[in-house]
């Protein structure tokens, strides 16, 4: 059983193909194995890198300590593995983005005649199984959320065994050193924190997430999605146990099989826009644009919202949802930064990166993607923040130059007699006059 972003016992269908080939072939074995593939280690960021260490961590004691890491290419080193002790299958959960679909076929080829069996994947709904009736792919999401509750999905899987005979055919060279993320502090991380988090979040909130998602001074969002996207819980898991009462929370599950599928179709838009006329649009480029960027990328814009989101990010590795859109409308909109550099930003500090909903989610708000929030719709970080953090808590958690503001005050300083007593920046920019200007871009490329 190669283990990739399915880092689980339960609801795992390759796990339990891999058992049962094992209990057939008479001796039961099974080689728990993950592979550190240099391709995918060298290019996450710091908070990736420490939160799988983490998860390995827990797998492996889930595992008896009997999980095999090997470091190296796949396509050796599963190959390698095989003849070590003599397998006759090898069992995957289906990877369908660009570079898991070609290393497989690589690791397929060296096996020769050993099979790689593909069972499920990180989806209830696998990539390219929702399609309209002419059976091309969706580009809108409702219309796709509609077929996508049509085509439906299995119960979760059976149990494992207790008694399978784990086995260990070479040394194992360990996991790496976890890089040090200095006062950033993860959550747990593995399957048993990933369920405590879902049963405290069905018991405490789940109920109030359709009303209060937005808010990212409330504690309402699940917290899940970086369990999501190691695979330490399966979606299938928590779709068995809502209802049609949390169809809003559902609607977020499938946000990221639509990405997932997207992706999938069309595997360009990693950094392509997947509306290509927006790459010919003019961004900002050059040393002006660069330190605006790093203004933006640090929390030093002058707009609270934006610059408590950023901080955020520095400091978790994680950003509220709502957050997440206007910083990233800011970034395209304010400072007229092309949204492949605020993706990259993102995919190298968030523990929950995951490539499809990254991309897609920059180019949902960049207006070039599928489903598009239009390019001329431009989030004003200052009505945003007055909306959704009415009472300034969350500006004042992450950014300490404003805890002396009370109230709502904490959002605009530049209103208040003591507002820059702290030496919170002033705005970089004018909100409504670069609002124009990304106006003009944009009816220049249509």
């Amino acid at each position: 059983m190669w283990f990739r972003r399915d880092l689980r016992l339960l609801d795992n269908p390759a796990l339990l193909a891999a058992i049962a080939a094992a209990q057939a072939d008479g001796d039961g074995q099974v080689v728990p194995l993950f592979v550190l593939d240099p391709a995918l280690w060298h290019n996450a960021g710091p908070v990736r890198q420490a939160y799988l260490v983490a998860s390995l961590d827990s797998l492996g004691a889930s595992l008896d300590r009997s999980l095999l890491i090997r470091h190296g290419n796949p396509a050796s080193v599963v190959a390698e593995v095989v003849a070590a002790i003599g397998a006759t299958s090898v069992h995957i959960a289906e990877d369908f983005a660009p570079y898991g679909m070609r290393r497989d076929a690589g690791v397929a080829q060296a096996l020769g005649k050993v099979p790689l069996v593909r069972t499920g994947s990180s989806y209830a709904v696998s990539p390219g199984r929702v399609r309209k009736g002419d059976g091309t792919a969706y580009r809108v999401f409702t219309p796709f959320y509609r077929a996508w509750m049509t085509q439906g999905w299995r119960a979760p899987a059976a149990d494992i065994a207790t008694d399978v005979k784990w086995t260990m055919p070479l040394p194992c060279e360990g996991r790496p050193l976890a890089p040090d993320l200095g006062d950033l502090a993860l959550p747990p991380a593995g399957e048993q924190a990933a369920w405590r988090q879902w049963m405290q979040y069905q018991e405490e909130s789940l109920n109030h997430y359709q009303d209060e998602r937005d808010r990212p001074d409330l504690n309402t969002t699940s917290k899940l999605s970086h369990h999501l996207r190691w695979g330490e819980i399966h979606p299938r898991s928590l779709l068995a146990e809502l209802t049609d009462a949390n169809e809003v929370f559902r609607k977020e599950i499938c946000w990221r099989e639509f990405y997932a599928d997207v992706l999938h179709e069309a595997p360009s838009s990693i950094t392509q826009s997947l509306n290509t006329k927006y790459d010919g649009m003019k961004w900002a480029v050059g040393a002006k644009s660069d330190e605006a960027f790093n203004a933006w990328a640090e929390g030093r814009t002058g707009f609270p919202l934006v610059d408590a989101g950023m901080r955020q990010l520095r400091a978790e590795g994680w950003v509220h949802n709502r957050v997440r859109m206007v910083v990233a409308s800011f970034l395209i909109k304010d400072l007229h930064i092309a949204w492949q550099r605020g993706a990259a930003e993102f995919m190298f500090y968030l523990r929950d990166a995951d490539l499809a909903s990254n991309v897609h989610g920059w180019q949902w708000t960049a207006g070039c993607g599928t489903d598009a929030s239009p390019f001329y719709r431009v989030f004003n970080p200052i009505s945003q923040g007055l909306r959704f953090d009415p009472n300034g808590d969350y500006v004042r958690r992450y950014i300490p130059e404003l805890r002396h503001l009370a109230g709502a005050d904490a959002l605009e300083p530049w209103n208040q007699k003591t507002g820059y007593d702290q030496a919170y920046p002033e705005r970089i920019v004018d909100h409504a006059i670069e609002r124009q200007v990304a106006l003009d871009a944009y009816q220049a490329i249509r």
